[in-house]
């Protein structure tokens, strides 16, 4: 089984490297690794030119955003699975692309998989800053504002071929409109890997308190625009979010 694994960046010198180390540390090594730079003027694209062709295919180029660049990385993948790993955020343990391959090859007939994930602080001391327990996949979770943390969903080529990639049309929570889309609109397979995944940092676009309120809006037009009852969702959702935080 072949796993591709998609990092989009625009100026991340300062993390960008452990994102890739970590892929490239994987102790499973059927890996396609895939990078969309937005035209990096920090030396970002330095760091990842130094990687040569440990890098399965790397592009360089102005974009519309990070669900744009994905999208390019989608187009370009060629694995059996694919899944994310973002610039800020590292995988939690070298075997993690390993347990992903025994859940596909375990339960043949799901569709995709994912798991667990911490958020750390951004800084040397990376202090647990949140938990992410996904938990047994229900449908039911989903309306009520569950989702699993994305960076741990892998998905089988076949299903985004069939179903699409990120739309474009929000420009924040575009993931939480690809998630809906294949768990509650098309009722995808989906399997739960009881392990950490990834390790994220907090200052990201999903974690930034600046963009807080614009999050919640496009999360607000994202619900009803797959006809769920968009503001009880998305109290439910940011409930479910903020009992995750740790009390320090």
């Amino acid at each position: 089984m072949r796993i591709t694994i998609i990092t989009v960046c625009y100026n991340r010198k300062a993390t960008i490297g452990k994102a890739i180390k970590s892929v490239l540390e994987q102790n499973y090594h059927n890996i396609e690794y895939i990078i969309i730079d937005g035209n990096s003027t920090d030396g970002t694209q330095e760091i990842i030119e130094s990687y040569g062709n440990r890098i399965s295919k790397y592009l360089s180029e102005p974009d519309k955003g990070m669900y744009d660049a994905i999208n390019k990385g989608l187009k370009l993948a060629t694995g059996d699975v694919i899944g994310l790993m973002h610039s800020d955020d590292e995988f939690y343990d070298k075997n993690a692309i390993t347990k992903i391959v025994a859940r596909f090859n375990y339960y043949t007939n799901t569709e995709g998989v994912y798991g667990d994930g911490i958020y750390v602080s951004n800084d040397k001391e990376e202090r647990l800053i949140r938990n992410r327990i996904g938990g047994v996949f229900r449908l039911k979770k989903v309306r009520e504002g569950w989702l699993p943390l994305h960076p741990t969903v892998y998905l089988k080529k076949s299903i985004i071929d069939k179903y699409g990639l990120y739309n474009l049309d929000f420009n924040i929570a575009s993931d939480t409109e690809f998630l809906l889309r294949y768990l509650y609109k098309y009722k995808i397979k989906m399997t739960y890997i009881n392990a950490y995944i990834v390790k994220m940092r907090m200052g990201g676009m999903s974690t930034n308190a600046k963009r807080a309120f614009e999050v919640l809006y496009e999360d607000y037009k994202i619900y009803k625009f797959h006809g769920l009852a968009a503001l009880l969702v998305v109290f439910l959702k940011k409930s479910i979010a903020l009992r995750q935080y740790l009390v320090h």
